[in-house]
């Protein structure tokens, strides 16, 4: 049993010519002589060319085409040739002139004065006046030799290129001849035995195709992972290996209070404005709060204590129980504190957070509104900052960097702080990658931690990291809606640097 084969014509007058003539040179030509486009040809070509029917050869051939705004310069004039025309002999004014040229005004105004074939009346720029009677239009010329096919010399080309009126185009056409096996009509081949073939009996009579036992089955739908979250997990496990314990993160609002006041953040500071930090319309304000503890850090704020002279302003409760988008994790932490604190006996402990936090900031390449933060704490007895070293060159040698450099810093809540700087191989540069420091008395005393009790901690972004191991460099590309889903699929399943 045969089947007509797709587009039959075409593809039996190509075998009719092939077995009189023997090849094709040109494609193009052919299709043009059999009345049809080169496209349908060329799907025939590739039909018999995977049956071996046909023996093709790729000719490709690039070439310069004008784009659409060329194309109605070659056909009306240049910009410039055409503005020239438009000025009668006493001048005109601009506004005229664009209403008369469109879009082409400006583009004729720079390359005509350029060219010196118009002037301004004195005292008078909005008059143009023609310099010149007649002008050669150089660029029309150009654009129609070059659509015309014929060849121009490189400097008119970089000089089409930079005005952008010329794209280069790559043509693909073939040259056949017979393959070894031609045939001057084409058999289809069966691929399934019917009922009907059965019922007939004429299934004895059929040629099948051959099965590929080597073909690929479709692909088995499934879920990725996320860059974020693998590498989220992978810090986890750092985290739990070093012993510490997570923090719950699950309230995404906050009041100012916590976010702020607590970690001894002065109210007038610039990170409490607007323009850095959303905050909330409904509900606006929080009343639930620890009162003894308010008063202690209103106490701390205003007139200092525990060896502090504080900050010397009128504290208002008012703005501390404004609520807000958490603009860090440590406002977790300094829950996490309170409470550890409110614990008899004292106990050290180690713990961690990795989740959102938000910040009011125009987004770009490196910055986003959301983003996730990673924080770790250590509180004990007799903590230095040479601990807080120590333990930084565990942390981030387990994430593949042992090449870091520390550099002070200033935090409102942190006394001595520090920048962490790695060395990044591919960059070959220090980077930052992270902020750090030990909490000061401010802020641990009044929550009732004992004297002595020292808070080691440091932050860094969850985005920073993973774009350095994924090689991304626009953190739009990491998440949020422009997110490549291929980039999901093909993530690898290991990944340098992580231990």
């Amino acid at each position: 049993m045969t089947e007509k084969s797709p587009a039959g014509d075409v593809e039996a007058g190509l075998l009719a010519h092939l077995n009189s003539a023997g090849e094709v040179s040109d494609s193009r030509s052919f299709a043009s002589s059999l009345g049809v486009s080169h496209a349908e040809l060329e799907g025939v070509i590739k039909s018999l060319s995977a049956f071996r029917i046909v023996d093709s050869t790729d000719i490709t051939k690039e070439t310069w085409v004008l784009t659409e705004e060329a194309k109605g310069y070659a056909a009306r004039g240049s910009p410039e040739a055409q503005l020239v025309a438009a000025i009668p002999p006493e001048g005109a004014s601009k506004d005229a002139l664009k209403a008369k040229l469109g879009e082409a005004f400006d583009v004729g105004m720079k390359a005509a004065a350029r060219n010196k074939w118009i002037g301004f009346e004195k005292g008078n720029k909005d008059l143009v006046l023609r310099k010149v009677e007649n002008v050669k239009d150089e660029l029309q010329d150009q654009l129609k030799r070059l659509e015309n096919g014929e060849v121009v010399p490189d400097k008119v080309i970089d000089d089409l290129k930079r005005r952008k009126l010329i794209t280069k185009e790559k043509s693909i056409w073939y040259s056949l001849k017979k393959g070894p096996e031609f045939v001057i009509k084409r058999k289809t081949l069966a691929t399934d035995v019917t009922t009907e073939h059965l019922r007939s009996g004429d299934w004895k009579d059929l040629e099948f195709k051959d099965y590929n036992y080597g073909a690929q089955g479709q692909p088995i739908a499934k879920g990725y992972a996320h860059p974020l979250l693998e590498v989220r997990e992978e810090i986890q496990n750092i985290f739990i290996k070093m012993g510490f314990t997570e923090m719950p993160t699950n309230n995404f609002v906050e009041s100012s209070f916590w976010n702020f006041d607590a970690l001894f953040q002065p109210q007038q500071h610039p990170a409490r404005d607007s323009h850095d930090t959303f905050f909330l319309n409904a509900p606006a304000a929080t009343k639930q709060l620890p009162e003894d503890y308010l008063e202690k850090v209103k106490q701390v704020h205003q007139s200092g204590g525990y060896g502090s002279k504080g900050y010397g302003y009128d504290w208002k409760r008012d703005e501390a129980e404004k609520n807000l988008l958490r603009t860090h994790t440590t406002a977790v932490s300094t829950r996490m504190l309170y409470k550890l604190a409110q614990e008899k006996p004292f106990a050290p402990k180690r713990y961690y957070s990795i989740d959102r936090v938000f910040r009011n900031e125009a987004v770009d390449r490196t910055h986003l509104a959301e983003f996730h933060q990673i924080e770790g704490l250590i509180c004990d007895y007799g903590l230095t900052l040479g601990d807080l070293i120590g333990v930084l060159e565990d942390f981030f040698s387990s994430l593949g960097m042992s090449k870091l450099r520390f550099k002070p810093a200033y935090n409102p809540y942190t006394e001595p702080s520090m920048e962490i700087f790695s060395y990044h191989d591919g960059l070959k540069k220090w980077v930052e990658v992270g902020n750090s420091g030990m909490f000061r008395p401010e802020m641990l005393l009044p929550m009732g931690l004992p004297d002595g009790v020292n808070v080691i901690a440091w932050g860094l972004s969850l985005e920073r990291p993973t774009m350095i191991l994924y090689g991304i460099d626009n953190i739009r590309d990491l998440f949020g809606p422009k997110v490549d889903f291929n980039l999901i699929k093909s993530n690898p399943l290991c990944r340098l640097g992580l231990q």
